[in-house]
């Protein structure tokens, strides 16, 4: 079920976002040496929570295909090894490398509408609202802030798309418009926030969602990463 909570914090409420689970596996060697290797010389939280942020947006590309009905695909451990992943997975390293670098992080999920998809992308969704799509939520400076390291910065440029830039302090999410002012990703609806991955819940909703999705092709080849956008 997802979590609500304040703002206002105590060290004990906070406790359960610094723990490791099954699939947030902090305290796995792969994991922990990300965290160490990427935060360097970084002091505070939320030069950590930046540094690990871009390091992850740009690091693992965005493929939204990138879709497995294996729950160790999802273990930020196995993320830390793949070159191209989508959204959730990218928050579940996300989430994880904070809790590795002593930040208090969770996860976030929400249903967008992407304006921009392409049609071979709807055709196989059949609808243009991205459900359960995943962010990350660290706790710095006293609040709560949302960080979604989803696109990669190749990949916003090549389609026009603005990138999104975290600061530790504002929420990133979504821009509503891409760079040439189209409408691009409209959040539509909050699914909350939680200290685990709901794996069994969100592969329920995708089974609802899009039951003529499929990770690939009848032929057995992965579909194009540039069906993600509509180019034109």
């Amino acid at each position: 079920m997802p979590e609500t909570m304040t703002d206002t914090a105590t060290s004990d409420d906070l406790d359960v976002y610094l723990r490791p689970t099954w699939f947030l596996d902090s305290d796995s060697p792969e994991v922990e040496a990300f965290a160490g290797r990427t935060i360097g010389d970084a002091v505070s939280d939320v030069d950590k929570a930046v540094r690990l942020y871009y390091a992850i947006r740009d690091g693992i590309r965005y493929n939204p295909y990138a879709m497995s009905p294996d729950p160790a695909a999802f273990k930020a451990s196995a993320v830390a090894k793949a070159e191209s992943s989508f959204c959730v997975p990218k928050a579940i390293f996300l989430t994880a490398a904070g809790r590795a670098a002593g930040i208090p992080s969770r996860l976030g999920f929400a249903d967008v509408r992407n304006h921009l998809a392409s049609p071979q992308l709807l055709e196989r969704m059949g609808t243009d609202v991205f459900v359960f799509h995943g962010y990350t939520e660290f706790f710095l400076e006293g609040k709560w802030v949302k960080a979604t390291p989803a696109f990669n910065l190749a990949l916003c440029t090549r389609f026009g798309v603005l990138p999104l830039e975290f600061d530790g302090r504002t929420d990133s999410i979504f821009h509503p418009y891409d760079a040439g002012g189209r409408r691009h990703m409209e959040y539509v609806l909050d699914r909350g926030s939680y200290a685990d991955f709901p794996f069994e819940e969100m592969t329920r909703v995708f089974r609802e969602t899009y039951p003529r999705f499929a990770p690939t092709d009848e032929t057995g080849d992965a579909p194009r990463r540039d069906e993600m956008f509509n180019p034109e």
